[in-house]
């Protein structure tokens, strides 16, 4: 067994203490993961470990250099017990890192456990001391735990894989518990917060219920959801039996939340639909290449459009189904989502399939060009979600059926290639799909939304609104408007504007978001004076604007909406 020791003694630093012990194999290795699964970017956690040491049985210092970026190696070391210790900055709020301080104790082990090469399946136990005046504090973690006496406890992991996917939490606590389908789960917020928790609890169990009771079991014995509620923060990443969640405190529901829940709360309700459907689809049910990741490494798949993709289809879904909202509000994601992929000009220029093998260079690093260039594999994905489910039923079938194929298939240890869709989507129908999944994951042809939704009782319409002046994404600043982004071939980008210029003036006028409006209605060529960086430049631009596509979705048909709808 490997042993860790986490110690948060220096917590008003953001300093983490650990200590592993081990018996070492000949010339042992430890080594720190680069990325962390759910995560598709190399993070590089090993820039926050600090003063690495190694010790022998009788405490001599040994020998531990580092060899790599995120590799330390041990000499001469003949099967002898070894104690490493070492220091980890935690200052990330993300929740993806590691963060301490005097409110909340946060550890994702991928940042802050070095693994032992050749030791990877040894069982796992870590032991967490709190400093005095924190062992009030709550534990909240999907790992197995033991209190042993207050502020020390004692966590468990089968191997290092389990123990790095696997985050913990010490705080204040709000939780409630529930069953879904029989299943226990804990529910636990911390941050300053005003949570309607009756309400939570409501909720929550009829998703977690409804999206049990789709697949037919879970892949877990018990589940945790860990939220952090603060002013702004927004994000969430999976785990095989927990998810960790970071909320606008504004998006936990109100002592007054209306029956039918507010955007801001839907919004939450969405983010935790999704990260429990990936306890099924990505955790369990994986892309062949990530049943043992390589985490030295970026892991390069073209299937995130289903990983990502179909998880976004199926996080609004399942709130309506779940009956935590109604239909009015899923048409009306459902347009949000649609308008998103209309408003997206690089969807004809990166494939769906693209974009998920690009994610590692692209989709967590995005710029100015971002929107010009790419489209997003949740986005694009959840809408080849939404054609490949109204395809299925059309021929007597469901998404629903195809992703109950997925979870029996994953049971039989039989993961998802490149064929596997275009195969199961053959299964359940009879008929090869070759020709229609080609189309709407390998090609930048828009999607059938247009033909497909009518057949099930949705009209759709294309408008335009919101136009763009100029091409040109704006916001008012106290020195000048600031151009976010410039639509390609735009007026504004063909006179030179780029983002992050400030636009001072316009024909000879003070500029503003609602002045450049006005003059992009207008024909005629407008001289506009702009700051880039600390140079003021000169551009001649023509009136112009461009318009943004929306839809306009009506339900027509009742009866014929049901049967998409519904389960």
């Amino acid at each position: 067994m490997l042993h860790y020791q986490i110690e948060f003694d220096d917590y008003r630093q953001h300093l983490i203490h650990v200590t592993v012990r081990f018996v070492a194999q000949p010339t042992q290795a430890l080594t720190l993961p680069t990325w962390i699964p759910g995560s598709y970017l190399i993070r590089e956690f090993s820039k926050h470990i600090e003063s690495v040491r190694a010790y022998d049985e009788d405490g001599r210092l040994l020998q531990i250099q580092k060899t790599d970026k995120n590799r330390w190696q041990l000499f001469n070391t003949d099967f002898e017990l070894i104690t490493v210790e070492y220091d980890v900055y935690a200052y990330d709020l993300s929740v993806r890192g590691a963060y301490v301080d005097q409110n909340r104790l946060y550890v994702n082990p991928a940042c802050a456990c070095l693994g032992l090469e050749g030791q990877e399946d040894s069982p796992v136990e870590v032991e967490v001391f709190l400093p005095p005046e924190l062992k009030h504090f709550q534990l909240a973690t999907g790992m197995q735990s033991k209190t042993l006496v207050k502020g020390r406890y004692t966590l468990k992991a089968k191997n290092y894989a389990a123990l790095i996917d696997s985050p913990f939490e010490l705080a204040e606590q709000t939780r409630f518990s529930f069953e879904a389908n029989g299943i226990p789960h804990e529910f636990v917020v911390s941050g300053k917060h005003a949570m309607n928790e009756q309400r939570m609890k409501q909720d929550i169990e009829k998703i977690c219920a409804t999206e049990i009771s789709m697949f037919g079991s879970a892949p877990f014995e018990n589940y945790t959801f860990m939220t952090m509620a603060t002013g702004n923060s927004y994000g969430g990443l999976e785990h095989p039996n927990s998810t960790s969640l970071i909320s606008p405190r504004d998006d936990l529901p109100k002592a007054n939340e209306p029956e039918q829940p507010s955007k801001d709360y839907q919004r939450f309700l969405g983010l935790c639909s999704h990260e429990y459907f990936h306890s099924w689809l990505v955790k369990f049910i994986r892309p062949e290449n990530f049943v043992n990741y390589d985490l030295n490494k970026e892991g390069y798949t073209s299937l995130l459009w289903i990983f990502e993709g179909f998880t976004s289809y199926y996080d609004d879904l399942i709130l309506l189904r779940s009956g935590v909202i109604n239909q009015e509000s899923y048409i009306a994601l459902l347009k949000a989502q649609i308008d998103r992929y209309l408003q997206n000009p690089g969807r004809a220029i990166q494939t769906v399939a693209e974009s998920s093998f690009d994610a590692w260079v692209k989709f967590y690093r995005q710029d100015e060009n971002s929107n010009n260039a790419g489209t997003s594999y949740y986005n694009k994905g959840c809408l080849v979600a939404l054609c490949l489910d109204l395809g299925l039923r059309l021929r007597g079938s469901s998404l629903d059926a195809l992703m109950r194929k997925l979870y029996e298939n994953a049971q039989n240890g039989i993961q998802v290639n490149e064929r596997t869709i275009f195969d199961l989507c053959k299964e359940l129908t009879g008929d090869s799909w070759l020709e229609q999944i080609n189309h709407l994951i390998n090609t930048t042809d828009e999607l059938p939304l247009d033909q497909l939704l009518p057949e099930f009782g949705l009209s759709y319409n294309l408008k335009t609104e919101k136009a763009l002046p100029f091409g040109l994404k704006l916001l008012d600043k106290p020195e000048g408007v600031l151009v976010q982004s410039a639509l390609r071939d735009g007026a504004g980008a063909n006179a030179g504007l780029s983002a992050q210029d400030v636009i001072i003036a316009i024909d000879g006028l003070k500029a503003s978001d609602k002045l450049l409006q006005k003059y992009a209605k207008q024909a005629g060529t407008y001289t506009v004076y702009a700051f880039r960086r600390d140079e003021l430049m000169q551009f001649e631009v023509q009136g112009q604007e461009n318009a943004l596509s929306t839809v306009e979705l009506k339900v027509e048909n009742q009866d014929s909406i049901n049967k998409w709808l519904k389960a």
